[in-house]
């Protein structure tokens, strides 16, 4: 058993942001291929407290290197006005010939890169008709900033990123670290939620939102809109859109604007396919002419997996990460 720490996975990614991006959109594929496993994810809520969960997401991905394991995942919104992290995670990595744990990883990191790999595929497929020069960045929180760096890997196009957050301040600091997060875009500042959906062709929500607060009237012709935090948009702008989700039978769950869409109209109909669908070619994807996309991926444990796998893997080729012996029984125990 061997636990791998936070610096060590920041360390064991750092820069593979391409690589990232291309881990991801294979998990995609074997995931509609059906060779993975992903059952539903379990939320532990908390009564009295409904801005508070923890996730879990167990998973197996198939494929030439077999992976299988579990993502715990916390999200405490308050943490972030006392300093601390949003959220954070812990991933177990299970031996598939014994079923016994083989790792510990702190899974924060890869949570938020695994979301941002997903984003970009997304935004690379969907734009390559028509490529954005600008991005906008709606919550200036983690996950909108590894979403920004796997962007600029992703679309070279990229010149400028505007940005909002219903926080001035969490704004001013993101603006002032967006130099290391992507060198050589032009950063401004909305002063509204319609002015920085207005700025771009390509948006970005990664915010804490519960409940949807949102249309997309404001948004330009044709944009792409990168829906990670799925309580945003409200259901009825969904019905307007071109609709892109990882997995439907995931992603229309637990009051997620698609979820709520489905329970407005009492069916699907209005999801077009699924990004794995996409990157197979099982599902041609049509996309009318000045009508916005829209991604929701509502975040397959498989993801987790997939990057998990690689940091165990040079970890322990690396000599890094912490070895606890006699964590289980001896044989014969």
């Amino acid at each position: 058993m061997i636990v791998i720490r936070h610096a060590d996975v920041e360390k064991l990614l750092e820069g593979r942001e391409t690589e990232n991006i291309r881990t991801v959109a294979e998990a995609y594929r074997l995931h509609a291929s059906g060779e993975t496993a992903v059952p539903h994810s379990v939320f532990l809520r908390f009564p009295g407290r409904e801005r508070d969960r923890i996730i879990g997401l167990p998973a197996y991905r198939g494929g030439d290197r077999p992976v299988a394991g579990m993502k715990w995942i916390s999200s405490f919104p308050a943490n972030v006005d006392s300093g601390l992290e949003r959220a954070s995670a812990a991933i177990l990595l299970n031996s598939l010939a014994t079923g016994h744990p083989e790792a510990l990883v702190e899974g924060s990191v890869i949570s938020a890169r695994r979301t941002a790999a997903s984003a970009a595929l997304a935004a690379e497929l969907l734009t390559r008709a028509d490529r954005p020069e600008g991005v906008a960045l709606i919550g200036c929180g983690v996950i909108n900033a590894a979403i920004l760096r796997h962007l600029a890997a992703a679309l070279p196009s990229l010149t400028a990123v505007t940005l909002y957050d219903h926080s001035p301040e969490r704004a001013a600091r993101f603006a002032a670290d967006a130099a290391a997060y992507a060198p050589g875009l032009t950063v401004s500042r909305a002063d509204s939620l319609d002015e920085a959906l207005g700025a771009h062709r390509l948006v970005s929500f990664a915010t804490t939102a519960g409940v949807p607060h949102t249309g997309l009237d404001a948004v330009l012709p044709g944009s792409v809109v990168l829906h990670v935090s799925l309580r945003d948009l409200r259901p009825e702008a969904l019905l307007d859109a071109h609709n892109i989700v990882d997995d439907a039978d995931h992603v229309c769950r637990e009051r997620t604007s698609l979820h709520l869409a489905e329970q407005l109209t009492g069916g699907r109909a209005f999801i077009d396919a699924s990004i794995g669908q996409l990157l197979t070619g099982e599902v041609e994807f049509t996309r009318q002419p000045g009508r916005t996309v829209v991604f929701s991926p509502f975040g397959l444990g498989v993801l987790d997996l997939a990057l998990a796998d690689h940091v165990h893997g040079e970890a322990v080729r690396q000599g890094l990460g912490v070895p606890v012996d006699g964590f289980l029984p001896g044989p014969g125990a």
